[in-house]
């Protein structure tokens, strides 16, 4: 059995880290913040602590048979609506919830996200073509393989000088790729430019 400065220190580690994940929300101004996050940690290793030692000496008694844990697989459904009751009570949308080890994926992992993104994101071409010189047809003949990632085909006429104006966006498509698309698209004739952005 854990003695009581052990129990004591367990409950406020909970603390800190339930704050951690309480500031993280507060700084986006998201719901469910700092003393939410803190009395839903405390809560959990509370009802955790009992589940682990608050029935040893039950156990030990011959011809009793217990599942403690039981007790700790409440922490999911209990506490969980518990928060939400308390949240929606106000009338507040909840999003994003996260735990400690989620809030440091999210942390570390995210530029290396942004980096792949940036890479391999949903890259595009502007093109400028004289009226009626270039079409979704032609563009998947120039893309082949990788006509498949085609996600946007927009034209737009030019009055003023009798020319179209396309955005072309494909999904997932390194960008060596996008420009050996631009090369072919650049030897047809009626292209006037061809230009590669990233699309958001």
């Amino acid at each position: 059995m854990l003695g009581n400065g052990e129990i004591v220190g367990r409950l406020l580690l909970a603390a800190v880290l339930g704050s951690a994940i309480g500031f993280e929300r507060e700084r986006l101004a998201w719901a469910a913040g700092m003393r939410t996050h803190m009395l839903v940690a405390v809560g959990a290793c509370l009802i955790m602590i009992v589940s682990a030692y608050g029935f040893s000496e039950v156990l030990s008694r011959p011809n009793i048979v217990l599942d403690p844990s039981r007790i700790a697989a409440q922490v999911v459904s209990g506490i969980g609506f518990l928060g939400a009751g308390t949240i929606l009570l106000r009338g507040e949308v909840v999003k994003g919830l996260t735990t400690v080890i989620v809030l440091v994926i999210l942390a570390g992992v995210k530029p290396f996200e942004e980096r792949y993104r940036a890479s391999i994101g949903q890259q595009g071409l502007r093109v400028i073509a004289e009226r009626d010189a270039f079409s979704l047809p032609l563009l998947r003949d120039l893309a082949g393989p990788h006509a498949p990632r085609i996600r946007q085909f927009v034209a737009r006429q030019r009055h003023e000088d009798d020319q179209d104006e396309i955005t072309v966006a494909f999904a997932q498509l390194p960008n060596r790729k996008v420009e050996e698309i631009a090369t072919r698209l650049r030897q047809q004739a009626g292209i006037l430019s061809v230009d590669a952005c990233h699309i958001a």
